[in-house]
């Protein structure tokens, strides 16, 4: 095991056990240096892998903190109630943005889900969630063109998929088939979610149907953001 795991270890164990409380200042590089007689640069990296772990945050001249991780979102996976209106009930600073419409080819998987022929388009439209200014999850729906005609035009203005099937007159929709499994974030994915390579993503896959007809109106993907989540399953 390196000085830098041990550190980390250490660390982590004093948080656990409440010597450093929530949002309490952590000791210097140089004082946690002379305490367990390390280099600096050891205490350093130990930080930043803390950091990167989602257990302690740091500010600019102040020095190293420790985590609220109290306040995550609990996230509750509701068949019936779309992500953000669940969000816009528990917090005022939630807000959705559209970050991409664009067509796939053929994918074994996601058209024979939507019950598209090859011939036929489907569109992936994705939707980036934020609370503040912090990304929390990314939302990507696949639809079908056959289905949803004007998709292709109006795909890069959706941020929420729940309102636009009201629009077009479903409006008893549902989940079904969910599967939820924990990742590691790609390249593109830390970089348009700000995460570390060392913070798991949960992924939720389902397909969205209309409970009165029985069609398939998307299959989804969602990647959220393990450090800022609770769940209820």
């Amino acid at each position: 095991m390196s000085e830098v795991t041990m550190l980390v270890d250490q660390i982590l164990l004093h948080i656990n056990k409440g010597k450093f409380a929530a949002n309490q200042k952590l000791p210097s590089e140089h004082e946690l240096a002379d305490q367990f007689r390390v280099p600096r640069m050891i205490v350093r990296k130990a930080y930043e892998r803390l950091q990167e772990l989602g257990y302690i945050y740091s500010m600019q001249g102040k020095g190293s903190f420790v985590k609220d991780r109290k306040k995550q979102i609990p996230l509750v996976f509701s068949k019936d109630v779309s992500f953000s209106e669940k969000m816009r009930e528990l917090y005022s600073d939630y807000y959705s943005e559209n970050v991409g419409c664009e067509p796939i080819p053929y994918h074994t998987e996601i058209y024979p889900s939507l019950s598209t022929d090859k011939d036929e388009q489907v569109y992936k439209i994705r939707r980036l969630r934020f609370l503040g200014k912090l990304p929390i999850a990314l939302h990507t729906s696949y639809i079908s063109e056959s289905l949803f005609q004007d998709i292709g035009e109006l795909g890069n203005t959706i941020t929420s998929m729940f309102e636009y099937y009201r629009s077009k007159g479903y409006t008893d929709v549902y989940s079904e088939k969910s599967i939820l499994s924990v990742i590691f974030p790609t390249e593109f994915e830390r970089e348009i979610l700000q995460c570390s390579s060392l913070v798991p993503l949960l992924l939720l896959e389902s397909r969205c149907l209309d409970r009165e007809t029985g069609t398939v109106l998307e299959v989804s993907k969602i990647r959220y953001r393990s450090d800022c989540f609770t769940y209820i399953i």
